[in-house]
C-alpha cells in the first residue's frame, strides 16, 4: 500500500507540475498613458438595449469614476433609451464625449437619436463630436446619400465636428462620405477580416496609412480598433485573453508612436451582445464586473491561473482517493487510475474556468448546465471503463474464478450423503422438439449420480410440441418427469414455481437450464463441490453457443456474447457481485427459498433472484468455463428482441432493488453495492444517455448551423470524443486480453455490441413509463423467419439524420470555418456509428455476405484467379455410369 500512496502522490505533484510547466507568458510593450478613447455602452445583464435594459445613473456613475483614470475620452452610439445621462455624469470626472445617434432603417428612430445627439451637443460642453450612424451603410440600413442628407442636418445644428463610423472599406469606396463629414471614423477590427493577432496591428497601421493617402488633409481617426478576449476563431482570427492583451498593448504602443488618433472598442464587457458571432460579448478591455482583464505592463498572465490549478490538482487527489480502497492494486494499476482522475481534475478547472469567463443568456446556460449534468454519469462511465482497464490489463489477476483444475474436494451436504442430490429445471414454452430432446439427452449424460430433472412446458397447448418430449421423458426414466402446465400465470417464473413444487424433498440443489442447452457431462461434479462452503448460495457458469458458425451474423453475435462472460464476469466475480443470467445456473434450494423463490414482477427473473440471494448475505461463485453449449437467436430482430428484454428487466430490477441499496437495508457489501450500481450505469446509463445526447445534439443543429449562436464548446464535445475513445479502448483491449476469438470477430462484436444502444435504450425509457410488459421469448432453433420488416429502421432514421446534420454543420461553416463547429461535426458522426451498426447488420443478415459459403467460394475464386490454385474443371461421365465419389454407400 505504500508504494500505491507513493504513486498517488508522484501522479499529484507531476500534474501539478505540469500545470506549472505550461504557465502561459507573453510578453508586449508596456502602458502607462491614458487611452485617448474609448467606446462606453452603459448596459448591463444579457437583455437587449432596446427590450428592457435601462441604464441607471448611479451605475454610469461608477463605471465613469473608473474609466476616469483609465481614458480621456469615451466614445457612444446612441443618444436616447438612458445613454442621455451619460455626458453630463462624464464631465463630473472630466470626461469627453463623442456623442452617437444610432441610425437605422426606422425613420421615426432616427429623428428621436438625431434630435437627443444635437441637444446634448448643445448642453454638454464636454461632447467634442457627433457621430451619426455606426456602420450604418455596412448594415445596409441607410443609402450613402441619405446618410449624407442626416450629416448634414446634424452639421447646421452644432458647433463640433460631425462624422459617422464605418467600416475603413467604406470609406474607400463611397469618397463622396468622406467629403461630407468633418473627420473621418474608420473602423478597423482585424478580428472580423481574418487576421491573426500577430498581424492585427500592421492591418490597422497599414489602413490607417491608407485612408491618409486617399484623403490628404482630413483628420483620420480609428475609431474602433479592439481584439475579442472569448468566443470562437473566425477562420484564422483567434480570440482569447492574452490575444487581447498582446494585441492591445502593441496597438496603443504603435499609434502613440505614430500620432493616431484611435478608440479602443470597448470599456466594458457587453453580455447582451451575444448574437455578434460568439465574440460580440467579449471585446471590453474590464469584464462585466468592471475588473481589468488583464493588465497594460509587465507580463500577460492568467491572474487566475494558480486557482485553476489547485482546483485541478485537489479534484484529481480527491478522484485517486478511492484507490486506496481498492484490494492489492499494482502500481502500474494505480498510476493509469491516477492519471485518470487527475485528467478528470483538469477537465473540471476547464469547465469552471469556462464558467466564469463567459457570459450565458438563459437559452445558453440551460444548454450548457444540461450538456454538464449529461456529462458527469459519462464521466463516471468512462472512469469505470478506465479502472477495468487497469485491472485487466494490470492488476493481480482473478483469485476468486474457479478453473477447471481447481481441487475440489466432495462435497458432503447434509449427513451421510456423499452426492447432494440436484434437482435440475428446464423451462419450454414453444420450443423445437428435437432442440428439447437434444437438451434432456445431454442431461441424461452427466456424469453425477443424484440429480432428477424436471422439464415443464408452460402455456404450450399444441400437442406437436409436447406429447413427443412427454414420451422422451418417460423414454429417459424416471430420474426425468414432465409437466405440461396450460394457463400458466408469470411468465418463465410461473413455470420455474410449478416446477419447484414438482421437485424432489431431498433435492438440496436446484440447476437451471434453458431448453436449447447441451450440458457437458462434468458440470455436476466439477460445480456442486463448491456446496461443501455452507456460505455459498449460487454458483454460474457461462453460457456458450454451438452455432456461431451458422452464419456471419451469428459469428460475431457469439463474439459479443463472450465478452460479458470473459470479462465482466469474471470482474465482478471478485466483488461477489455476479449477474446471474438463468441457464447453467446451481443454486442451494435454502438460499432460493429464504430469497422468496422465484418472482414475476420482473422479467428478468433470474437475475432478481440472484441479486435477492446476494441481498441476504450468501457468497457467490462463477467459473468461466463452458459447461454447455446453447443456441444462438434465429435473427437480429430476436438478438435484439431479447436485448430489449434483458434491458427492461434490468430497469426493473433497479425500480424493486434500489432502496435495498441504502446502508444498512441489506447484506450487501460496498462492494457489491458500487458493483451493481456501476453495472447499471455502464450498461443501461450509457447506452440511455448516449441516445439522449445524439437526439439534443440532431435537435441542435439547426441552432448552430443557420441561427449561428451556442455553439457547442470544447469542454462539450471534447469529453464525448475521450469516451467514444475510452470506451475503444476499453472493448479491443480486454477482448484481446480475456476474450480467445480472432481479430475480425472481435470487431464484429463490437458492431453487435454497439448495435443495441437503441434497443436498449427503448428498453430504459419503457421502463420508466410502464411497470410490466409481456415477457418475450428469444427464438432459437430455426423455428422462426426474418421479418420482412427492415429491423433497423429508426437506427437508419437517427443514423442518417445525424450524418446529413455533421455534412450541414460543415457545408454551413466553410466561410467561418469556426473549428467548434468541425470538433461538434465530428461528434455527430461518432454518435451515428451505434445507429448505423444496427443498419449494416440489418442490412447483412439479409444478403449473400452473411453466408460463410459465399465467403469460401470468394476465396476460391480469388485464389484460382490470381494463380495460387489450379482452376477446378468440371469431370465429364457417360450419363449410365456414375462416377465413383458419386456412388452412395449406406452401412
Amino acid at each position: 500500500m505504500r508504494a500505491v500512496v507513493a504513486v498517488l502522490l508522484l501522479v499529484t505533484a507531476a500534474h501539478a507540475a505540469l500545470w506549472g510547466l505550461f504557465q502561459e507568458k507573453q510578453s508586449a510593450p508596456d502602458f502607462h498613458g491614458i487611452l485617448p478613447s474609448v467606446s462606453y455602452a452603459p448596459f448591463e445583464g444579457t437583455s437587449h438595449p432596446d427590450v428592457d435594459n435601462i441604464p441607471q445613473a448611479e451605475k454610469i456613475h461608477a463605471d465613469l469614476k473608473k474609466l476616469s483614470t483609465m481614458t480621456r475620452a469615451i466614445r457612444l452610439y446612441s443618444s436616447t433609451g438612458g445613454v442621455e445621462l451619460v455626458p453630463p455624469i462624464a464631465a463630473e470626472f472630466g470626461l469627453k464625449v463623442m456623442v452617437g445617434a444610432w441610425i437605422d432603417k426606422n425613420n421615426d428612430r432616427n429623428d428621436r437619436e438625431i434630435d437627443a445627439a444635437i441637444n446634448l451637443a448643445k448642453r454638454n460642453s464636454n461632447v467634442i463630436g457627433v457621430v451619426v450612424g455606426n456602420e450604418t451603410i455596412y448594415r445596409g440600413e441607410q443609402k450613402v446619400d441619405d446618410l449624407i442628407e442626416l450629416i448634414k442636418r446634424v452639421k447646421k445644428s452644432v458647433n463640433v465636428p460631425v462624422t459617422t463610423g464605418e467600416i475603413w472599406n467604406i470609406w474607400r469606396d463611397y469618397p463622396q462620405l468622406a467629403n461630407s463629414v468633418d473627420f473621418i471614423a474608420a473602423h478597423v477590427l482585424p478580428y472580423w477580416e481574418n487576421f491573426t493577432d500577430a498581424q492585427a496591428v500592421d492591418q490597422a497601421v497599414d489602413r490607417f496609412n491608407l485612408l491618409r493617402d486617399l484623403f490628404p488633409g482630413k483628420r483620420i481617426v480609428i475609431a474602433e480598433f479592439g481584439w475579442p478576449s472569448q468566443g470562437y476563431n473566425l477562420r484564422n482570427a483567434e480570440p482569447g485573453p492574452f490575444k487581447q492583451a498582446s494585441v492591445l498593448r502593441n496597438f496603443v504602443t504603435r499609434a502613440e508612436a505614430i500620432g493616431m488618433d484611435y478608440n479602443i472598442v470597448e470599456a466594458i464587457d457587453q453580455p447582451w451582445k451575444f448574437f455578434e458571432g460568439g465574440v460580440g460579448p467579449y471585446w471590453g478591455i474590464l469584464n462585466a464586473d468592471r475588473e481589468p482583464k488583464f493588465a497594460w505592463s509587465g507580463p500577460i498572465v492568467n491572474p487566475d491561473y494558480w486557482k485553476l490549478a489547485a482546483i485541478a490538482v485537489l479534484v484529481g487527489l480527491f478522484m485517486s482517493l478511492p484507490i486506496l480502497r481498492l484490494d492489492s492494486p499494482t502500481v502500474m494499476q494505480a498510476l493509469l487510475l491516477s492519471a485518470a482522475a487527475n485528467g478528470v481534475g483538469a477537465w473540471v478547472a476547464t469547465v469552471f474556468s469556462y464558467w466564469n469567463t463567459h457570459y450565458f443568456v438563459w437559452g445558453s446556460a440551460f444548454a450548457l448546465g444540461l450538456g454538464l449534468v449529461l456529462l458527469i454519469p459519462l464521466v463516471l462511465i468512462a472512469m469505470a471503463r478506465i479502472e477495468e482497464i487497469a485491472a485487466v490489463a494490470f492488476g493481480r489477476g482473478p483469485r476468486r474464478l474457479i478453473a477447471k483444475s481447481a481441487a475440489l474436494a466432495p462435497a458432503t451436504i447434509g449427513e451421510n450423503l456423499a452426492f447432494p442430490k440436484v434437482s435440475i429445471h428446464i423451462p419450454a414454452y414453444y420450443e423445437p422438439v428435437e432442440m428439447l430432446k437434444q437438451t434432456l439427452d445431454a442431461v441424461s449424460r452427466l456424469d453425477y449420480p443424484n440429480f432428477e430433472c424436471v422439464c415443464i412446458i408452460n402455456n404450450t397447448p399444441d400437442p406437436e410440441f409436447w406429447r413427443p418430449i412427454q414420451d422422451h421423458c418417460r423414454l429417459l426414466g424416471e430420474r426425468f418427469k414432465f409437466i405440461n402446465a396450460e394457463k400458466v400465470q408469470g411468465f418463465k417464473a410461473g413455470a420455474l414455481r410449478i416446477a419447484m413444487e414438482r421437485t424432489a424433498a431431498d433435492a438440496e440443489i436446484i440447476g437451471i437450464i434453458d431448453a436449447d442447452y447441451v450440458v457437458h457431462p462434468d458440470w455436476l461434479k466439477d460445480l456442486v463441490p463448491l456446496f461443501a462452503d455452507p456460505r455459498v448460495g449460487l454458483v454460474q457458469a457461462p453460457q456458450e453457443h454451438r452455432d456461431g458458425d451458422r452464419s456471419l451474423m451469428h459469428y460475431i453475435m457469439n463474439g459479443e456474447y463472450a465478452g460479458f462472460f470473459d470479462i465482466g464476469m469474471v470482474q465482478r466475480n471478485e466483488a461477489n457481485a455476479i449477474i446471474v443470467h438463468g441457464t447453467m445456473c446451481l443454486i442451494r434450494r435454502a438460499a432460493m427459498d429464504k430469497a422468496g423463490g422465484w418472482s414475476s414482477d420482473t422479467i428478468c427473473e433470474d437475475t432478481d433472484l440472484g441479486l435477492t440471494i446476494q441481498q441476504q448475505g450468501w457468497l457467490t461463485h462463477y467459473t468461466n468455463v463452458r459447461y454447455g453449449e446453447g443456441l444462438l437467436p434465429d435473427t437480429y430482430e430476436a438478438f435484439k428482441k431479447q436485448r430489449h428484454r434483458w434491458a427492461y428487466g434490468g430497469f426493473q430490477i433497479v425500480k424493486k432493488h434500489w432502496r435495498r441499496f441504502m446502508p444498512g437495508a441489506s447484506r450487501l457489501t460496498p462492494d457489491q453495492r458500487r458493483e451493481f450500481s456501476l453495472g447499471w450505469l455502464n450498461w443501461l446509463g450509457a447506452e440511455s444517455l448516449g441516445v439522449v445526447v445524439a437526439i439534443l445534439n440532431l435537435i441542435w443543429v439547426p441552432i448552430v448551423a443557420f441561427a449561428d449562436i451556442a455553439i457547442p464548446d470544447k469542454i462539450l464535445t471534447l469529453p464525448i470524443i475521450a469516451s467514444f475513445i475510452v470506451s475503444l479502448v476499453h472493448f479491443v483491449a480486454l477482448y484481446r486480453l480475456r476474450v480467445k476469438i480472432k481479430a475480425g470477430q472481435m470487431l464484429g462484436a463490437m458492431i453487435a455490441a454497439m448495435s443495441v444502444q437503441w434497443t436498449v435504450s427503448r428498453a430504459v425509457a419503457q421502463g420508466l413509463i410502464t411497470e410490466h410488459l409481456a415477457f418475450a421469448r428469444t427464438s432459437k432453433g430455426g423455428l422462426s423467419r426474418m421479418s420482412i420488416e427492415f429491423q433497423a429502421f429508426w437506427e437508419a432514421v437517427i443514423g442518417v439524420l445525424l450524418l446529413v446534420g455533421a455534412v450541414v454543420l460543415v457545408a454551413t461553416n466553410g466561410f467561418k470555418q469556426v473549428r467548434e463547429i468541425y470538433i461538434f461535426a465530428g461528434v455527430l458522426v461518432l454518435e451515428s456509428l451505434p445507429f448505423l451498426s444496427a443498419v449494416a447488420i440489418a442490412i447483412l443478415e439479409n444478403s449473400r455476405i452473411n453466408e460463410f459459403a459465399f465467403w469460401r467460394n470468394s476465396a476460391v475464386r480469388t485464389a484460382e484467379l490470381i494463380g495460387l490454385r489450379p482452376v477446378s474443371l468440371p469431370s465429364v461421365a457417360a450419363p449410365s455410369q456414375p462416377v465413383t465419389s458419386e456412388i452412395r454407400r449406406d452401412g
